[in-house]
């Protein structure tokens, strides 16, 4: 478990960081998580329909921040050119390809068809356990999440903990309109398939055009998270599988 400097436990940080960072200007949250955590940081990004934001700020603070980049192998095409662009566009220098174990997908989706009989099961092979691993080396981790989303993330917090690390969701409270805002103003490139209806982007078998936030996403499922921010007790891996 991580500690703060003046040996507290990482969830006591996180609730003194959240109280004084609750109201900060995204990159004022990055900037801090960045002060404080150092190499000990990193973002997880989906590279997806409102990713390129974060990337944006996330590359003001120091464009050396490690990005984790799940690479499902179930992703559109159009999101691996988009990897590409904004890596290349904002001057990362850290991005980290994150792929299923060879071993999982022998054993539990050979035919790659798992979607189909088990979203949780799919989603936890190819991105909660590979990122679980990349996870270890690091003490705390930016995500992309907004309340505006819904769902689970109405009541989300600025900074909290999770499995003994702090996760700082700097554009918690941000609107869909300052993103817009954010976005016209840095001249920011769009996911290639925005245009042409998806409002969120994941893996191809579990994505569809949308009007609105992700109710693209998992479409006749009660499924609304893909694993990665589900809560686990403490001392269980998790067992179940998003603008990240």
């Amino acid at each position: 478990m991580a500690y703060d400097q003046i040996g507290g436990t990482s969830a006591g940080l996180a609730a003194r960081l959240d109280a004084e960072l609750r109201n900060a200007h995204p990159l004022d949250v990055l900037k801090a998580a960045y002060a404080h955590f150092g190499d000990r940081l990193t973002l997880v990004s989906s590279f997806g329909a409102e990713s390129a934001v974060l990337l944006h700020l996330v590359s003001q603070v120091s464009p050396a921040i490690p990005v984790l980049f799940l690479d499902t192998g179930m992703l559109f095409g159009q999101t691996l050119d988009y990897r590409k662009t904004l890596a290349a566009k904002f001057g990362l220098t850290d991005v980290r390809d994150l792929r299923p174990a060879f071993a999982d997908l022998a054993t539990q989706d050979p035919n790659s068809d798992l979607w189909r009989t088990s979203v949780d099961g799919c989603c936890h092979i190819r991105k909660v356990l590979p990122l679980d691993r990349a996870l270890g080396g690091f003490e705390a981790w930016i995500t992309g999440r907004k309340r505006f989303h819904g769902g689970d993330r109405l009541s989300l917090p600025v900074v909290e903990e999770a499995d003994g690390k702090l996760k700082f969701n700097p554009l918690a409270n941000w609107s869909k309109a300052e993103l817009d805002a954010y976005v016209a103003e840095h001249d920011l490139p769009s996911h290639p398939l925005v245009a042409q209806g998806y409002a969120s982007i994941g893996c191809w078998p579990c994505t569809k055009p949308s009007e609105d936030g992700r109710s693209g996403r998992w479409q006749g499922q009660e499924k609304t998270e893909c694993g990665i921010h589900v809560a686990r007790a403490p001392g269980v891996a998790s067992n179940v599988g998003g603008d990240i």
